[in-house]
């Protein structure tokens, strides 16, 4: 069953880990278009050569800035005719331990210009967008296990992504009254490029740091299951679902500890 049939989607931070993930999903699924915002140009034109440059377009942003995140929705809606759904991915996990009494404010403005203002251009700009054109579509952030808990590190990263979920619980109440859904996965642990550039060096780290907290033994973490979650919410079947943080990581204890590369994107 193709669950996106001639939809067309944006998913940002699609060149690797979870939204290259997700792009090749939703092209899977029958979209008519999955557009890849990214700053990796190369890894980004890859990604949308191997998927087919006839569903899949590749468009250089840093969704810091708002007008170029405006530009490339703009150019969306202009190609593409409309936007169905919007996947706010892409984040920053920062460069240090991130403790308190050590916190860099200038990495710490870096991670939240794209962790915390970037879903909230990327929020305003895909609703503007449904809004115009009549579109009762759906916008889905990444957020993050750390969303609902503290740490004993990377503040500024727990700090940011506990400002997606007060974004996404706002956006999907004001949003409602235009038949705009808008919801959050929190992904666990996942091997990506946040852990590790090497995805078994990733492995290994997620299984070392992270795996005595997942309750769901017999299934390790990887993009693909929090891929199948945002099809979800991108999909019909969710069409009565707004506002909710869809937890994907095989039931984490706790994260009281999280490590200096500790991410989900």
């Amino acid at each position: 069953m193709k669950r996106l049939q001639g939809k067309v989607v944006i998913v940002t931070g699609g060149a690797s880990g979870i939204g290259e993930a997700t792009a090749r999903l939703f092209a899977d699924h029958g979209t008519r278009a999955v557009v890849i915002a990214d700053i990796q140009v190369e890894k980004g034109v890859a990604v949308a050569e191997s998927i087919g440059l006839d569903k899949c377009s590749f468009v250089k942003c840093d969704v810091s800035e708002e007008e170029q995140v405006k530009a490339m929705v703009d150019w969306t809606v202009q190609k593409y005719g409309r936007l169905d759904v919007m996947f706010s991915n892409a984040g920053l996990p920062g460069l240090s331990e991130q403790k308190v009494l050590d916190l860099n404010f200038s990495d710490f403005d870096r991670v939240f210009r794209v962790n915390a203002r970037g879903p909230a251009v990327c929020v305003k700009h895909a609703a503007r967008a449904m809004v115009e054109g009549s579109v009762r579509g759906s916008i889905i952030c990444t957020a993050s296990a750390s969303a609902t808990r503290g740490g004993m590190r990377v503040t500024y990263y727990v700090m940011s992504k506990h400002a997606v979920l007060g974004l996404v619980r706002s956006a999907s109440q004001q949003l409602g009254a235009h038949g705009i859904r808008v919801n959050c996965v929190s992904p666990g642990a996942t091997p990506t490029a946040m852990f590790s550039p090497n995805r078994e060096e990733a492995l290994r780290l997620v299984d070392k740091n992270y795996g005595p907290l997942i309750c769901l033994k017999g299934i390790a973490p990887d993009a693909k299951h929090v891929a199948n979650a945002v099809l979800f919410l991108a999909s019909d079947e969710s069409a009565f679902i707004t506002g909710l943080d869809l937890a994907v990581d095989g039931g984490l204890i706790r994260l009281a500890n999280p490590g200096s590369n500790s991410g989900s994107n």
